[in-house]
């Protein structure tokens, strides 16, 4: 029963180290991962919240992992290293930090920090414990890919595989890029050795382009150079075109007298054979091979079915597509119909455009101008003055508008002129009775009648 309740002490005391080491951890912090590089020194930093010297303190550094072995053990300022590490180890009693002075392979694993303090008005220590893991790392060489064959692929038969290799490093990841593009994979793609090997089967058209390795690890990165993958594919998208002629559909219609030429196009490596065939009710005819074809319209007395047949020598697929050929009495041919088809509507709204113009002017010209009076102003213009005829003094009517009062005097006048001065003294006639009033509308035609009868 006393070893009993013995054990049962020591468990609830480690339960409270425990629970205060939890409540504690804040008090020191470190990093838990740290890469270093084979052959070169790494440091391990540990920061307190706390002066060291100013608290009692005690604890060790150990390796856990691959195997158990103690570092160093420090009390205060004190400390004992591992004798058979001291050359490679610098201890730090003021920041308990540990410095590795040349890292080897061997000091890759797991490391773990225990302290116990006790802080002034406190009768039970902290216990804090810290791990860390430490990766001994070598810088990667630049990888190079070693394609399984070098020859160009057949579509849907071959298959490729790709191997990526480093010569130096280690802890490499692998990646692979297609047109400097991660890779999309599918059913077709498989991977092996950490994805250092890319195995493709079978082959398509989407395959093509160049293929990049790329490798990393903690403390490096590379890549390889572009390897090519050239596969052979098609015939895809087989179509007839030409720039002659009018096109509805499958049918060609041309301009009588014309020689047309047709292109036989397609998606395809390498490039097709192309047959071209004329196909009637009552026969097949093979006219000729390549990828451009040249039909004499007028030897074509009636719509002609041809055939242009695009065969791959290297997939050995096939492909064709068919065309009917109308030729037609076009006049300038049959750019010129698919001319005046643009042009005709254009040619509408011109015209409309222009009659519209006319007819907003002519409203124009009728509202401002008035043609009735203009008309009689024209024809009741005097007629030009004889040459040598005695001038009025009246040649602008413009400027003789107005009023004039006439005073018959009785008696004769000296005179069939009136002279300027007479006329002045008319003013002073106040009481005579046969006063007329008129209003001049142009010069008189008669130069020489006289103003007084």
């Amino acid at each position: 029963m006393e070893s009993a309740g013995f054990s049962v002490c020591l468990l609830l005391w480690a339960m409270i180290l425990m629970s205060d080491a939890n409540a504690n951890t804040e008090l020191i912090s470190m990093p838990s991962v740290l890469h270093g590089i084979k052959g070169q020194s790494l440091h391990v930093p540990v920061n307190s919240q706390f002066a060291v010297n100013d608290v009692v303190h005690q604890g060790s550094w150990f390796q856990i992992h691959p195997k158990h072995k103690s570092l160093v053990t420090f009390e205060n300022s004190n400390s004992i290293s591992n004798l058979q590490l001291k050359d490679k180890l610098v201890f730090s009693p003021t920041t308990l930090s540990l410095t590795f002075k040349h890292l080897e392979a061997e000091a890759e694993g797991e490391y773990q920090l225990n302290v116990y303090i006790l802080f002034t008005g406190q009768d039970t220590p902290e216990n804090i414990t810290k791990t860390l893991r430490i990766t001994v790392n070598v810088p990667l060489s630049t990888p190079f890919v070693n394609k399984s064959s070098d020859r160009t692929l057949l579509e849907d038969q071959d298959n490729v595989t790709l191997s990526c290799f480093v010569e130096n490093g280690a802890r490499a990841t692998y990646q692979w890029l297609q047109n400097n593009k991660p890779l999309v994979l599918s059913g077709r793609h498989m991977f092996s050795q950490q994805n250092s090997i890319l195995h493709i089967s079978p082959v398509k058209k989407e395959d093509i382009g160049p293929y990049v390795c790329v490798v990393r690890n903690p403390i490096s990165h590379r890549q390889s150079q572009a390897t090519e993958v050239s596969v052979f594919y098609g015939p895809y998208n087989l179509e007839v075109n030409s720039d002659q002629g009018l096109r509805i559909g499958e049918v060609f219609t041309v301009n009588q007298g014309e020689l047309i030429f047709f292109d036989c196009l397609a998606d395809s490596n390498p490039p097709n054979t192309c047959v071209w065939i004329s196909r009637t009710d009552n026969s097949t005819e093979v006219l000729m091979t390549g990828s451009r074809f040249l039909v004499p319209s007028h030897k074509l007395a009636q719509p002609t079915k041809f055939v242009c047949q695009a065969f791959n020598n290297m997939t050995k697929k096939q492909d064709e597509t068919h065309f009917t050929l109308v030729v037609a009495n076009l006049g300038k041919g049959s750019e010129k119909l698919q001319a005046d088809t643009v042009v005709s509507p254009l040619a509408a709204i011109a015209t409309c455009s222009i009659l519209i113009i006319i007819c907003m002017l002519f409203v124009f010209f009728r509202r401002s101008c008035n043609p009735k009076r203009v008309l009689m102003k024209i024809y009741s213009r005097p007629m030009p003055e004889q040459k040598g005829l005695h001038r009025s003094g009246h040649e602008d009517a413009k400027e003789d508008f107005g009023i004039y009062e006439f005073v018959s005097i009785p008696g004769r006048m000296e005179s069939n002129h009136p002279s300027c001065r007479s006329l002045a003294r008319l003013d002073s006639v106040k009481d005579l009775h046969t006063t007329i009033y008129d209003v001049i509308r142009h010069v008189p035609e008669t130069p020489t009648l006289s103003l007084l009868k």
